[in-house]
């Protein structure tokens, strides 16, 4: 019997990685820090339209695209005049258990089945898991849900909680632990003792499946306006949702469509920090990870995760939790819809956003969320305080405090968002690199140029920036 210890179980993890995801990722390695990452997507992956064909057997997919038409004339109503872009939102809460994340696990679980495994695993504390549970009842496999879901007084947040029953509905097995570095361990020991399918949110199957969102997105905007959209915003955190949809987008022709990627504003927090953990309000997609997952995406639990946020994001913005539970709210009671709030991330900057466009200028928000009991505002602003968080109502740009205060607009015209320095991120995603003591060959400045999305002579003036204040540290 092999040893369970942590340290051998974890210095087996490329072994056990590569038997049970189907891909050998050494095949796309290359010279230096280098990877061909458009040859790993293209040989492990489906064409789009083998991927919307899996999609509808199960149910995945065509959401929605709905113009919030009370929402942009309020937008309007605070616009100077001639400014106040029409702002669009694709209801992925249509999809079987009620977020895009259904998309993503739809290829992973049929990739399981097409290649025999008997069940598959995921780890995750968020929609995914109650995702993968639901598409592995449709394709007959067997599920095992790994979430994080406790602090170590045994804590844990209602929407955690309502994810596990979710799983659990669906026929899935959970297994429910504390914060901590165990989750990594607990996850690459169940894989390699049941010999399942490895449905990780990284990997190039859960990226393509996103690709489909994208391309209707582009099919429905030329349908309802005639033409593609200006501005696609995706809510940011471990860079699959936006690494997809912008791929999604450019297959589809929109390749002049502006991605902008929206995390809620967690700075100051550490999510792998036991304390920190339930010092935050929603989980879906904001955990804290967006800014440390864009600059050191290979941190995934896969060899290379096929979520690159920095070769697709042409702008990065952050809201506060208290402005996106007050746009939850006004979703409910402009537009009807109850939805989110952690899905409403992207709608929020959408709004601030918008009042700086030219009327003529659409957006669309690229995703929403179910809601349920333990997401909604009130379960969950009543479990911010009970862990001490502080809750006024107050402009958010002055008052909000990530993991002592939350500030809710007391109105509208108080919701905006913070722009985040592209050029920093990929500083920090350099920096990352000589971390790890790499010297950078010639063709890695090629690749970094695609990584990064800017030229190979502005990668070589950030690479002596970045060796400058590094050389100046020691």
């Amino acid at each position: 019997m092999k040893d369970r210890s942590y340290e051998a179980v974890m210095a087996r993890r490329k072994e056990i990685m590569k038997a049970t995801v189907g891909v050998d990722y050494d095949r796309y390695e290359l010279d230096g820090i280098a990877f061909d990452y458009e040859r790993l997507m293209k040989d492990t992956s489906h064409p789009i339209a083998s991927i919307r064909r899996i999609q509808s057997e199960t149910g995945v997919g065509n959401t929605p695209l709905i113009e919030l038409k009370n929402i942009t004339r309020l937008v309007r109503s605070m616009s100077k005049s001639g400014y106040g872009a029409r702002i669009f939102l694709k209801d992925e809460a249509t999809n079987p258990s009620g977020s895009f994340k259904d998309r993503r696990a739809s290829i992973s679980v049929s990739r399981a089945k097409e290649l025999g495994y008997k069940g598959v695993i995921a780890a995750t504390s968020g929609n995914y898991g109650a995702a993968v549970a639901s598409q592995s009842m449709k394709r007959a496999l067997k599920c095992i849900v790994v979430q994080e879901c406790y602090d170590s007084r045994g804590k844990g947040q209602p929407e955690i909680l309502e994810k596990a029953r979710a799983c659990e509905a669906y026929g899935a097995e959970v297994a429910q632990l504390t914060v901590g570095p165990e989750l990594f361990y607990y996850f690459l020991l169940l894989l390699e003792e049941t010999g399942y399918f490895n449905a990780s949110l990284y990997t190039p199957y859960a990226i393509a499946g996103i690709e489909s969102l994208g391309y209707e997105i582009v099919e429905q905007s030329n349908t309802l306006i005639g033409r593609n959209p200006d501005f696609v915003l995706a809510t940011h955190a471990g860079g699959g949702n936006l690494t997809g949809t912008a791929r999604g987008l450019i297959k589809a022709g929109a390749d002049q469509t502006k991605v902008i990627g929206v995390s809620v504003d967690l700075s100051g927090l550490h999510m792998a920090s036991n304390r920190d953990f339930n010092r935050k309000s929603f989980t879906t997609g904001h955990t804290g990870f967006g800014i440390p997952f864009a600059v050191l995406p290979d941190r995934s639990d896969v060899p290379r995760n096929a979520a690159r946020a920095l070769r697709y994001m042409d702008r990065y913005l952050l809201v506060t939790q208290g402005e996106v539970f007050y746009v939850t709210e006004m979703l409910a009671r402009l537009e009807g819809l109850q939805r989110g709030p952690a899905g409403n991330t992207s709608l929020t900057a959408a709004i601030a956003l918008a009042r700086e466009l030219p009327e003529d200028k659409t957006i669309v928000v690229q995703e929403t969320e179910y809601t349920g009991a333990g997401k909604l505002p009130s379960a969950q602003l009543t479990f911010a305080r009970d862990n001490g968080i502080e809750i006024v109502r107050g402009d958010p740009i002055k008052m909000d405090s990530p993991g002592k205060r939350i500030a809710i607009p007391e109105s509208y015209s108080q919701i905006a968002y913070k722009e985040v320095n592209m050029d920093d991120l990929r500083r920090s995603y350099i920096k990352q690199l000589m971390k790890q003591g790499v010297t950078l060959i010639d063709s890695d400045f090629e690749f970094l140029s695609e990584e990064l999305k800017i030229p190979v002579t502005k990668v070589r003036e950030l690479v002596k920036e970045v060796s400058d204040d590094v050389d100046s540290e020691k």
